[in-house]
């Protein structure tokens, strides 16, 4: 059979151009096609190099700020780079999470990362205007912006954000990723979150926000520099009426709810009165400084918590009575410059070459504003509980805001008698009773600086023989030097001092006797503290312990306690100090300031009345005060001493913290080795019934007197009752 071929039909002119054409073109599409998608992977695994690791991603974890909480549980400071706390979604309000999702990302639950649609749109739009501002981010590609990328508006950038959104949504579920943004966006003012933000504009925890307030911050998202409410009001509020509208139209809110919203007042905390400061200024930098020794930036990123020893009640005290006594002794010293010798040391020497001082005090303008800028009185508190170290209370200056300075642990003060009791106690512990006599005459002192001095005790008296017990009852400055240059040698009171915990240098001269190197005041209160803790130094104690943001604890406090005296010499310069405080240069704090639990103290007060110090203390707390002008070389004012500028602050701080803090009355427990025993007010011997004058003291039973009087010694007897009434008579107790 034969097969007939057909030929095939050429193909028109037409034809033959479409099939060429289209199969070129085809061939060239497919090419460019695959050639950018191939690019386009070059160019993501290149981009992919800068992207957050998967390990990154799982192990998220935000800067948050470091809480600091008192002993009775307030919380007084917080450290921070970004000021953050992480909130659990489930405590954030609904209206606050509704709100950011009607204003930011409507679509938030339906979209993979990224929202095509809008995207699109929003690059359009960008073209045809020409510019970069609208915005077209996910919630969730803000988030990737805020923890791994910069917010720079570029191509490559925005590439990114896409490619980092897309991973947070295959690593992180949507209420995670939610509660993410929640507590990691600016707020603007330094504040991250919204509970930080919370409290820094309105001074409350974010569950407490009401509508309104949620609508605001939730407007301050979008840029918080432009749209601060502090700042701009204005717009915040018409940004706020924004994110109400929004709600509204997807159906969060009522009508009614949206008119009633929309009407209200910003009502933010006035910032002015929103410090960062917090409670106890001093304290808390004193804290600080010494938390970032041990964990550097850890302490301002990782969220600890820090539990102190501070009790705001008593430094709410403490602050009262400084605030108290401050302006009354700023005014003393405020006269005490305006004479023409005080004011010469205010005025640098440059304004005396064109004007002679005369003329320069004539313009009261200028004088009253070198006077408040030269010569502000400053006060130093500080209390402790003896028993275990720990620091209540401190003001390490008049104003945080003027001087971070802290004097409580920072200046080095002459603390003139405050440090006779260290004298003192070297004295007793080496046998030296409260019997013991010393002469109340003029006496040559050798200074630091090898010069020769004559001091005079404070009212200019003199006297014949003194015991140590009234020598420190009226702070006699000769019987203090003679005691130094006679029993208890410079280079002994030191060693003392030491075991007393002072660290400061100590010239070994006879005018130590009289406090004049300088101390740390802290380390002074500390050292009267030995003496109501029965002779154990306790090293003074800021924190409690210090846990991590899971809680696990870092550090915990140790006492570091030592004994340093015999509980009978502790005890027996407790009971010299408790005449001190009662009927001594102290006296004032009872008769006065109603100071009257079983206190000791003492005053001090140093030349020209430029330091004034009182340090007194129970069986439960110990509290020092110190008042002075930081240029040593000005004074607070005639007569300015310790009683009169020092004391009535720490009395009346005393008095106080003991009533708010309902502490038991208690006095100090006296030591089986210490005995009290009558003597003779003459010869210091055992009393016998022929003394005329009898005294009762304590001795320690190793130094007690075992002999009878044999000045008084009388030859014929007398009955009970003749006895009985004599010593009625005769009979002092010290």
């Amino acid at each position: 059979m034969t097969i007939k071929h057909t030929p095939k039909a050429k193909p028109s002119t037409t034809e033959k151009y479409r099939l060429f054409f289209w199969g070129d073109f085809r061939r060239k599409f497919l090419t460019i096609f695959f050639g950018l998608v191939f690019f386009l992977l070059i160019f993501a695994i290149y981009l992919g190099r800068d992207l957050p690791s998967f390990e990154q991603l799982e192990n998220y974890s935000p800067e948050l700020a470091t809480k600091v909480y008192s002993a009775d549980g307030v919380l007084v400071k917080e450290f921070f780079t970004e000021r953050r706390f992480y909130t659990p979604l489930s405590q954030i309000p609904d209206t606050l999470v509704q709100a950011v999702l009607a204003t930011e990302d409507h679509r938030f639950y339906d979209h993979w990362g990224i929202s095509p649609t809008r995207l699109i749109k929003v690059i359009f739009t960008d073209i045809i205007t020409l510019s970069k501002q609208q915005g077209a981010s996910t919630l969730t590609q803000q988030l990737a912006r805020r923890l791994y990328l910069t917010p720079e508006k570029t191509i490559v950038r925005k590439i990114k954000e896409i490619l980092t959104a897309i991973q947070i949504e295959r690593t992180y579920t949507k209420p995670e990723i939610l509660e993410m943004y929640m507590n990691l966006m600016s707020f603007g003012h330094g504040t991250y979150g919204v509970e930080s933000a919370a409290r820094h504009f309105f001074g409350k925890n974010v569950q407490e926000l009401t509508l309104s307030e949620a609508a605001l911050l939730t407007g301050m998202l979008q840029r918080p520099a432009t749209l601060n409410a502090f700042r701009y009001p204005e717009r915040a509020l018409n940004r706020r009426n924004v994110v109400l509208a929004r709600m509204r139209a997807e159906g969060f809110i009522t009508e009614e709810q949206f008119e009633h919203a929309s009407k209200k007042e910003l009502d933010i905390v006035d910032s002015k009165n929103n410090t960062t400061l917090g409670i106890a200024p001093y304290f808390t930098e004193y804290l600080r400084q010494n938390l970032q020794k041990d964990y550097g930036m850890q302490l301002y990123q990782e969220g600890f918590k820090v539990y102190t020893t501070l009790d705001t009640r008593l430094q709410a005290i403490a602050e009262a009575a400084v605030d108290s006594f401050l302006p009354d002794l700023q005014a003393v010293v405020n006269r005490n410059m305006r004479k023409k010798s005080e004011f010469a040391r205010l005025v640098p020497p440059s304004l005396l070459r064109n004007s002679s001082l005369d003329e320069l005090m004539q313009n009261k303008t200028f004088v009253d504003s070198l006077i408040h800028v030269k010569a502000p009185v400053q006060v130093m508190l500080v209390a402790l509980d003896p028993s275990t170290g720990h620091i209540l209370s401190m003001i390490g200056g008049r104003d945080f805001n003027e001087s971070q300075f802290n004097r409580a642990i920072q200046a080095i003060r002459q603390p003139g008698s405050v440090f006779k009791p260290i004298v003192y106690t070297a004295a007793i512990d080496n046998g030296y009773m409260p019997t013991y006599e010393k002469l109340n005459q003029p006496i040559v002192v050798h200074m630091p600086d090898g010069s020769r001095w004559t001091p005079h005790n404070y009212d200019g008296s003199i006297g014949g023989k003194t015991t140590l017990r009234e020598a420190l009852r009226k702070s006699l400055n000769l019987v203090s030097a003679r005691l130094v240059q006679e029993d208890v040698p410079p280079e002994q009171v030191i060693r003392y001092a030491r075991n007393l915990g002072i660290t400061t240098h100590l010239d070994p001269v006879d005018a130590l006797a009289l406090g004049s190197c300088g101390v740390i005041p802290l380390e002074m209160v500390s050292a009267f503290g030995v003496f109501a803790n029965n002779g154990v130094l306790v090293k003074p104690v800021s924190v409690l312990r210090v846990e991590d943001k899971n809680g696990n604890i870092l550090e915990r406090a140790k006492q570091q306690s030592k004994g340093v005296l015999r509980e009978e010499t502790a005890y027996i310069m407790t009971d010299l100090l408790k005449t001190v405080a009662s009927r001594g240069t102290g006296a004032a704090s009872r008769s006065v300031y109603r100071f009257l639990r079983p206190a000791g103290g003492k005053t001090g007060t140093t030349n020209n009345f430029t330091d004034a110090w009182y340090v007194t203390f129970t069986p439960q707390i110990v509290a020092g005060v110190w008042v002075g002008l930081d240029d040593p070389s000005l004074s607070l004012g005639n007569r300015q001493s310790g009683a009169r500028a020092a004391l009535p602050i720490a009395a009346t701080f005393m008095a106080a913290a003991h009533d708010t803090l309902q502490l038991p009355v208690m006095d100090f427990l006296k030591p089986d080795g210490v005995v009290e025993l009558d003597v003779c007010a003459e010869t210091k011997m055992l009393a016998s019934d022929y003394c005329p004058q009898v005294v009762t003291e304590i001795f320690a039973v190793r130094y007690q007197p075992t002999r009878e009087c044999e000045l008084h010694s009388g030859r014929h007897s007398i009955n009970r009752s003749e006895r009985s009434e004599r010593e009625k008579k005769r009979r002092l107790r010290y």
